[in-house]
């Protein structure tokens, strides 16, 4: 048989935590289903100094068992190591199908996060949080005093390298071409702080030994190879939205495939709802991503339970 549920959650990161534990208190039988471990981004940052409550900072773990105890405790289900792999949304009552079974919900909230872009590089996925970020905001107090390389040219490399020049002792920004991609406004305060730009500068390999020491680095102008000593390296090549599923059963994304939502965290799909860094927020926190799955979970309630007034 294929069960039912009243709300299934999508993604077991901030936003599905809290979506679940709205959806439980309220009395909702809840299912979040996680493709990897619960816990999402916000489990891997080894220290949040930014979310309310906890002034002397707590690691992303921590934080994440947290939420998923608390999650837990209050009646929802969490699946983890689930990948869904179709959705059937267009009917009142909506199909779940992953890889181990297939569901039925009144409702769906899509809170599936965003997998952060990687190079590819050789040292990358080795020295991930051991030098390695792609969370600036998150990661970037931890070299105070130090010395760091951003990897991008975009927006977000500009505003990481801006944001690392008031910490570190020395900060690089290789971009392979010869121009930023950021917005001119940016690039203007972006010349006000002491970043040395690497222009045509590609990112070859990440060294070190227990932790980040080195960057091996190649001019694609002129051909040549350096080797600078680096303390940290900053990956800000963009993000990509876990929005594929959804996207497939006609739920509306923008030009990079974050869902687009209204101020009520509703979807095109009536009954589905999305939170979260998956949807077009403009800010990426675990903050408001908290924010965001309350009101969708709010929402799902007056949906199934109070459809007479719900509007």
């Amino acid at each position: 048989m294929v069960e039912h549920w009243d709300v299934i959650i999508i993604g077991a990161g901030p936003a599905g935590f809290t979506a679940g534990i709205y959806g439980a208190r309220s009395g909702l039988r809840t299912l979040v289903i996680e493709r990897k471990t619960a816990g999402g981004a916000a489990a891997v940052t080894p220290l949040i100094e930014n979310y309310p409550g906890f002034a002397e900072g707590i690691s992303g773990q921590d934080l994440a068992l947290k939420m998923a105890a608390h999650c837990r405790k209050v009646g929802a289900t969490i699946n983890e190591i689930e990948s869904v792999s179709r959705l059937s949304l267009k009917n009142k009552e909506k199909l779940v199908e992953t890889d181990r079974a297939k569901y039925t919900a009144s409702a769906i909230i899509v809170a599936s996060g965003c997998d952060y872009r990687q190079l590819g590089v050789p040292g990358e996925k080795e020295f991930a949080g051991r030098g390695v970020s792609y969370c600036t905001t998150c990661d970037g107090p931890f070299f105070r005093g130090r010395k760091v390389l951003v990897v991008g040219g975009g927006n977000s490399a500009v505003v990481s390298a801006i944001f690392l020049a008031n910490l570190a002792s020395s900060v690089k920004l290789a971009h392979r071409r010869n121009q930023l991609r950021a917005e001119e406004a940016l690039i203007k305060d972006f010349d006000m702080h002491r970043v040395e730009i690497l222009w045509n500068t590609e990112l070859k390999e990440i060294q070190g030994d227990a932790t980040v020491k080195s960057a091996v680095l190649f001019n694609n102008k002129t051909g040549g190879t350096t080797e600078i000593d680096v303390d940290g390296v900053f990956v800000q090549a963009g993000e990509d939205p876990n929005s594929q599923v959804a996207k497939e059963a006609g739920v509306d994304v923008d030009e990079e495939g974050y869902i687009i939502v209204d101020e009520r965290q509703r979807t095109n799909i009536e009954g589905v709802y999305a939170a979260g860094d998956v949807t077009i927020a403009p800010v990426k926190q675990i903050g408001t991503a908290v924010g965001q799955a309350i009101i969708a979970a709010v929402e799902v309630f007056g949906y199934i339970k109070r459809p007479y007034y719900y509007k």
